[in-house]
């Protein structure tokens, strides 16, 4: 059949060119139609109407086989990657610049840490904070081919930063499922209109929404509609046996408990030997929510008025100000020394609350069950169970802490005749440093 149009396509084309006149044809993306001469002197030249009537036919057919967009994994996932690496390679140029300004702030050499590192929670590959979100697309993309559904179930919580319109999308993709488990012979219900309104507006902007769809069974189908030329894309899905309905229900909910996927801020714990600079901390540019040119700017600023000022403004407008500053820093490096004098460094966020801080130090320790105290700058002793962020707390964007065992535990013990507990994890001592 599809011979038959491709000859009389042919036909329309020769006739159209005229008496002498070339006949040429792009034949880049169809397969040549071998056809004999004798066959071509014998065949008459189909009436008008067949030509029309062939014309229309063999446009619809090729309409069907041209690849419609999205209909396709591989291709949304071709298309996602090279914006992916578009992507990248914009926030390598980014950071390049970045690093080129940071430099004219400060030494890299005297840093107290070479930067931030984050963490992917699925490939547990270490990070730059600007690598961080392009390698995590991309690996939600790999994962693809492991399990679809969760794959698209991480696409769109991560992909899609308004998490309205994910809500949104996901209320009505479940919609769409709880429609066809309480009507399972309905075919209306299991048949999606890909240019309806609500469908065009709050589900296909959303990226993954259509994955997650196929990966539920729904396939692309077009279907000629009355009083339209052109047919419409549906999404169809076969009728479903009472067990893969209760498998629909389970991944819905798969899709209702989503998260995003994030990469983990990486602490870098690391030991160091005791030193008299302790309490000195050069931080990289990372550490700010300023950029390398305001950053200096404020240093700048900085350090011609704090003598103007210190003089001029009450207790209440300096804790204000200092405030204020700390505001300034995204992340916070934290030092604990330790009864034997070693010290033990993390990076935390500004935000993060004292349980992590107690969490990280209980970890680095061999004997971390037992109770410890933290004491910080001016001897304030922190509370495990106070949900208080670091910056509320004065710890931003650097602080020494002291570390102290539970006096009365640490009695009882003695008093039982045991020994004193050991301190850091041999994975750290391993590794200990001279803090320049």
């Amino acid at each position: 059949m599809k011979k038959f149009f491709e000859d009389i396509k042919k036909d329309i084309k020769f006739k159209s060119a005229g008496p002498g006149k070339k006949l040429t044809e792009d034949t880049s993306t169809k397969p040549e139609v071998q056809c004999s001469s004798s066959s071509k002197q014998n065949r008459h030249a189909p009436s008008e109407g067949a030509q029309r009537a062939g014309a229309a036919a063999l446009a619809r057919v090729e309409q069907k086989q041209r690849p419609k967009v999205h209909t396709s994994q591989d291709a949304i996932r071709n298309q996602v990657k090279r914006e992916l690496e578009a992507e990248a390679a914009a926030v390598a140029e980014k950071e390049k610049a970045s690093a080129a300004e940071g430099s004219k702030v400060k030494d890299p050499a005297c840093l107290s840490v070479s930067g931030v590192y984050f963490t992917c929670p699925l490939t547990g590959a270490t990070l730059t904070k600007s690598q961080r979100e392009v390698h995590i697309k991309e690996a939600i993309l790999m994962r693809f081919e492991e399990d679809e559904v969760e794959a698209s179930v991480m696409m769109i919580h991560t992909f899609n930063k308004d998490r309205e319109k994910v809500k949104a999308t996901v209320d009505i993709i479940s919609k769409y499922v709880d429609n066809i488990c309480k009507n399972p012979t309905e075919e209306k219900y299991r048949k999606i209109k890909v240019s309806n309104k609500v469908f065009q507006e709050k589900v296909r902007p959303v990226e993954g929404s259509r994955e997650f769809l196929q990966a539920l069974g729904f396939v692309s189908v077009t279907f000629p509609v009355e009083g339209q030329e052109e047919e419409e894309e549906f999404l169809v899905l076969p009728e479903q046996s009472p067990d893969a309905l209760e498998l629909m229900k389970e991944r819905r909910d798969r899709l209702q408990r989503g998260e995003p996927v994030r990469a983990q801020l990486d602490r870098q714990p690391q030991a160091f030997r005791p030193s008299p600079n302790a309490q000195r901390f050069e931080l990289p540019p990372e550490f700010y929510n300023l950029t390398a040119e305001e950053l200096k700017r404020e240093q700048q600023l900085r350090s011609e008025l704090v003598e103007k000022n210190a003089m001029l403004r009450t207790k209440a407008m300096r804790e204000k100000e200092e405030q204020r500053e700390r505001r300034k820093y995204n992340y916070t490096l934290l030092r604990v020394r330790l009864p034997d004098d070693n010290l033990l460094q993390g990076t935390f966020y500004a935000w993060d609350r004292l349980p992590a801080l107690f969490e990280f130090v209980r970890a680095s320790l061999v004997d971390g069950w037992q109770p410890f105290e933290l004491i910080a700058p001016g001897g304030q002793k922190l509370q495990e169970s106070e949900e208080v962020s670091l910056v509320e707390s004065n710890l931003v964007p650097g602080a020494l802490l002291t570390f102290a065992w539970d006096a009365a535990v640490q009695a009882d013990i003695a008093a039982a005749g045991g020994k004193s507990p050991t301190l850091l994890k041999p994975e750290l001592l391993e590794t200990i440093r001279t803090l320049s």
